[in-house]
């Protein structure tokens, strides 16, 4: 009997692979870069399965060619780069990564208010460029972490992991969500507040909400006005959620305090975008669940539900 294929479209960790070729054929795009797209679309020819990325796009002309798709993998919690309601139309599975990168994101997000608050990359930048000639007061002076406020847009389970690092750093918590989250509030005395409180009253704000038409440029020229000039603005949630100019000019004009940014509208981001330009910002190359422990869950995950899915079985953690 003729093996089912299985399409990978980035090298993910051996194990998965290992996993896949227990039940099909496995073909693996071995670059450690997209796919290309036309590559993309002759290769989902043949697939009775597909593990994908953020980066590859699973529309209407990718469904059309791939007549005996079955199951679609994302090793990714997000899922806006694929066409849900075409995947049902056409009984097609799709999957996501839950839970696995839960608190490799969450450190990551605290990692970077840190670094943000406390100028880290600014400073170590000012030191290996031999600028250090002195120590003065006001040198590389930041915010303050402990004690101070936090607001988290999107209180998820990265949101609530979030709060439980923020509660060890002795932090008055706000979130913003569309439910309140009791167990959240009773675990790390967190509070729901409307989004312009949440903005007003914190010293530090992180976005974790997913990407929807309901939080495309959630924040935007209002939003920051609302923030303090001292408040500093995390994002790692994804690009779109934030209004790039909006928040350019927010820093530029002193509305806020700083920015630190995993994400972009745009990915990989130009070397030009104007925010790179700012020393305020601290960015980084989409590398909120970048661990080698948590990529490989991920894959081992994505390939566990393809694995059930051509086993005829419900596949672990459908959307």
């Amino acid at each position: 009997m003729k093996k089912p294929k299985v399409l990978v479209t980035r090298q993910v960790a051996s194990e998965a692979i290992s996993l896949l070729k227990t039940v099909a054929e496995v073909d693996v795009w071995e670059r450690d870069e997209p796919i290309p797209r036309d590559l993309l679309l002759k290769r989902v020819e043949e697939a009775d399965a597909i593990l994908t990325m953020l980066t590859e796009r699973v529309d209407e002309e990718l469904l059309n060619r791939a007549k005996q798709l079955r199951v679609v993998a994302n090793m990714a919690v997000g899922h806006d780069n694929i066409d849900l309601a075409a995947c049902k139309e056409r009984d097609i599975w799709v999957t996501n990564t839950p839970d696995v990168l839960t608190e490799a994101t969450a450190d990551l997000a605290f990692a970077l208010l840190m670094a943000t608050g406390r100028r880290l990359t600014e400073a170590n930048r000012f030191l290996l460029n031999g600028e250090w000639t002195a120590w003065s007061p006001s040198l590389m002076a930041g915010q303050n972490v402990y004690g101070s406020t936090l607001g988290i847009i999107g209180m998820g389970r990265i949101g609530e992991a979030v709060a439980r690092r923020a509660k060890g750093f002795g932090m008055r918590i706000l979130y913003h969500n569309r439910n309140r989250k009791e167990q959240a509030e009773a675990e790390t005395g967190a509070q729901l507040a409307s989004l312009e409180v949440l903005l007003r009253e914190s010293d530090y704000v992180v976005l974790l909400t997913p990407l929807s038409e309901e939080t495309r440029l959630l924040m935007g020229e209002k939003e920051f006005s609302w923030m303090k000039p001292t408040s500093v603005f995390i994002n790692v949630s994804r690009g779109g959620t934030v209004d790039e100019g909006a928040l350019y000019q927010a820093l530029v004009k002193k509305q806020i305090w700083a920015a630190g940014l995993d994400v972009f509208q745009q990915e990989p981001v130009p070397a030009n975008h104007p925010l790179l330009s700012l020393p305020n910002v601290v960015a980084l190359p989409h590398i909120g669940s970048a661990t080698e422990q948590t990529r490989g869950e991920m894959a081992r995950l994505a390939a566990a539900n393809i694995v059930a899915v051509l086993e005829g079985q419900k596949p672990l953690t459908a959307l």
